[in-house]
């Protein structure tokens, strides 16, 4: 991956100081100067810059005021560095003192312009960041963190090593549920993109109306309620990595949008006429068939032939029973450390087999659900059956055994011992599996259970 250069305008500055910014910043930023105000306008329109510099002279403040005003309109999030001979001959106002980002004496210093420079860059990102990271991440990503038992899940594991040193565009498939975010997460902090932004957008939760504004932002007075202008996340993922979740929920239009996206590494903001250059990676995911849409004219064949470049399909959590035992102990890990119950060390061995008698319809997300609600109700030092909830006991339409006993043996198991504990009282036992009692007499009926005291109230 080539690294972009930061872009620098600078307007009206002397030979002498340009001299000066040349050699603060040659070579590792792009520089570009300006002494016509027309020429200078017409930069700005037509391309995105980093950080732009005014030189301020008593005998054109008023030009410089005008000027930052409409550079704020046209770009807000630009860091704006002024020149002047002295702060003392500047007239501010308390509209431009919020606009300027920082005030340089001349002659110019060299090391006073990099400082400047890299501290204004710095903290547009973190502004950027703010802005748009809903939460914060709780993990640091590392492959060999995560937990791949299975041998379908070790084969991903291995393919993602690989997919995260390139820079080509990454398709992840699979259920809801299965990790496809968080895995996103893992391939970018294992990329050379690791120290620049990584954003996630998940698409359908987005309002079809405003996901295009979201994508790619909007100018100023665009459509009704465009009070100011928005960057959006493409442009703040300029350098990065870019997820988008639920691909498959975009429409078409939007679909043209974002292959152009890929192919030129352009756009244009909503209502906006200057192109916008990005250096992105796309990591895309869905739990569609996007083939299927293809064949129902719902989603573009070409987009998608340019997302899966290298594509990563994620086995359900039934799929990977061998990963339970370890996926559950991680989990409740992260549960006591964030509802501070320290106290609680793992599960009883009847709680997890529970755990691993069970299809996890939902996947990672239903289970890490179930596993916190444990820990909330839980008082003792290991999670027990009453304390986990699970609608009905699920299985596969085969038994997996994957080299432990069968599913279905382990259940009539589970169902005889906690009947047992709770004196062969239905109700009890149902409340103690988390099941009800209609799916309790289910599986007693399913697995020929009989118990002498049931026959005497049926004879009664």
């Amino acid at each position: 991956m080539t690294k972009k250069r930061p872009a620098i305008l600078a307007y009206e500055f002397s030979l002498n100081s340009q001299r000066n910014i040349e050699t603060a910043l040659a070579g590792k930023f792009e520089l570009n100067f300006q002494h016509d105000l027309k020429s200078f306008q017409s930069e700005i329109n037509k391309k995105m810059y980093d950080t732009i510099f005014l030189n301020f002279q008593p005998d054109n403040d008023d030009e410089i005021f005008t000027l930052l005003e409409r550079i704020y309109e046209q770009t807000p999030s630009t860091p704006i560095i002024v020149a002047c001979a002295s702060e003392d001959e500047i007239r501010f106002d308390k509209k431009a003192e919020a606009i300027i980002y920082d005030i340089l004496n001349v002659p110019l210093s060299p090391v006073r312009i990099r400082r400047s420079v890299r501290q204004a860059l710095q903290r547009r990102q973190q502004e950027n960041e703010l802005a748009y990271l809903r939460r914060t991440q709780d993990i640091v990503y590392s492959f060999s963190h995560i937990v791949a038992e299975s041998e379908s899940f070790k084969n991903v594991i291995k393919n993602l090593r690989k997919f995260a040193s390139t820079d080509a565009t990454i398709l992840i498939t699979g259920s809801t549920g299965t990790g496809k975010s968080f895995l996103s997460a893992t391939v970018h902090y294992n990329s050379p993109r690791r120290n620049q932004p990584f954003i996630k957008i998940n698409c359908v939760n987005i309002p079809e109306t405003l996901l295009e504004s979201e994508l790619f932002g909007h100018e100023k007075g665009s459509f009704t309620g465009a009070d100011k202008q928005r960057i959006g996340r493409f442009e703040q993922a300029d350098g990065g990595t870019i997820f988008l979740d639920e691909i498959g929920e975009i429409s078409l239009e939007i679909q043209a949008k974002l292959l152009r996206v890929l192919e030129d590494k352009s756009f244009e903001r909503v209502g906006g006429n200057k192109t916008i250059k990005v250096d992105i990676r796309l990591i895309a995911a869905t739990n569609k068939d996007l083939p299927t849409l293809i064949d129902q004219g719902r989603f573009r064949e070409d987009l998608y032939y340019r997302i899966s470049v290298l594509p990563v399909h994620l086995p359900d959590l039934k799929d990977r029973t061998r990963c339970l035992p370890a996926m559950a102990m991680r989990l409740l890990e992260k549960s006591t450390t964030s509802l501070n119950k320290g106290n609680i060390t793992g599960f009883t061995p009847e709680a997890m087999a529970m755990i691993q008698g069970y299809d996890w319809p939902g996947n990672i997300r239903q289970l890490g659900n179930t596993i916190e609600r444990a820990v909330i109700l839980e008082e003792e030092n290991l999670i027990g059956l009453q304390a986990i909830h699970i609608p009905e006991l699920r299985r596969p339409p085969a038994p997996v055994t994957e080299g432990t006993e069968s599913l279905e043996t382990h259940e009539r198991e589970l169902i005889l011992k906690t009947l047992a504990e709770n004196l062969w009282v239905q109700k009890t036992t149902a409340r103690c599996l988390g099941i009800s009692p209609r799916v309790l007499n289910y599986k007693i009926k399913k697995f020929g259970i009989s118990h002498q005291n049931w026959r005497k109230n049926k004879k009664k």
